[in-house]
């Protein structure tokens, strides 16, 4: 039986700079935002998750393993899976985005993305690409695209053509900027790229212009207790976002829970 989870009352601050700076510096900084926990719902704890996506008051979610990667459509509140198209064991399911009524499906080292009908989940077609595939967002006119490095790439969703890329680097409090390496599930949220970054606790926000980051977002308090530690497989993984509400949802993989969050962005002073 699936049990609901009490509500934690705990408010994350994030600056341009990171978690950890002092709110006295944030007339110095761009954009500084607040996420605010609100609940906690139940996760599949069998779901890889590798792609996840908020539309029209479900979750579209991607869950990767040999042998064992789907694409779903799951119930926010109960984790309940309503759809489900179980793909070929040859393919390792990575990022998830929606463009129109069209899903867009990575794999891993197979160098397919599959396109599926939203509503019935029939395949509508496949594209190649060269490389690994990680995570996949929609800016409303690009697929944003990742592969493990720091290069994220800009696709035409139409033909899978790379249009532009660029490379994510951490300048923030550095004389010399570094790369964000282990780029992994993406998510478009107004307007700056979220990237969860394989092995850590840390979602990094991306200007999509210049790949600069503008900001981290530790998420450690929010790791279920029998994972912490793991940094392999149960890590963080999976972003959502809500527009309509400004509602931020983050789970991993193999996690029982979701966290929804409200976004909030403080009035500049």
């Amino acid at each position: 039986m699936k049990r609901m989870f009490p509500k934690v009352k705990l408010v994350v601050f994030l600056l341009a700079l990171g978690t950890f700076l002092p709110f006295s510096l944030a007339s110095e900084l761009p954009e500084q935002i607040v996420l605010r926990h609100l609940a906690t719902f139940p996760h599949d704890d069998r779901s890889f998750t590798q792609g996840l996506l908020w539309d029209d008051g479900v979750f579209y979610e991607s869950a990767g393993q040999y042998g064992e990667s789907s694409l779903r459509r799951v119930e926010p509140t109960t984790g309940k899976v309503t759809a489900r198209f179980d793909l070929p064991p040859q393919f390792f399911a990575e990022g998830l985005a929606l463009v129109d009524d069209l899903l867009y499906q990575l794999t891993w080292r197979e160098q397919v993305c599959l396109v599926y009908d939203k509503k019935t989940f029939q395949l509508k077609g496949r594209f190649q690409y060269p490389g690994e595939g990680w995570g996949l967002t929609y800016d409303g006119k690009h697929l944003i695209m990742s592969n493990g490095t720091n290069v994220l790439r800009f696709l035409d969703p139409k033909t899978f053509r790379e249009q532009r890329r660029v490379t994510v680097t951490d300048g923030i409090g550095r004389s010399r900027p570094e790369p964000v390496r282990n780029l992994n599930e993406l998510q478009w949220i107004r307007g700056e790229i979220w990237a969860n970054v394989w092995t850590t606790t840390r979602i990094v926000r991306i200007n999509p212009r210049n790949g600069n980051v503008i900001g981290w977002i530790e998420m450690a308090p929010f790791v279920p207790q029998e994972h912490r530690g793991d940094t392999q497989n149960a890590v963080l993984n999976g972003i959502a976002f809500d527009p309509a509400n400004n509602h931020v949802y983050i789970t991993g993989k193999y996690w029982n829970v979701l966290h929804q969050f409200l976004l909030e962005v403080p009035e500049k002073k």
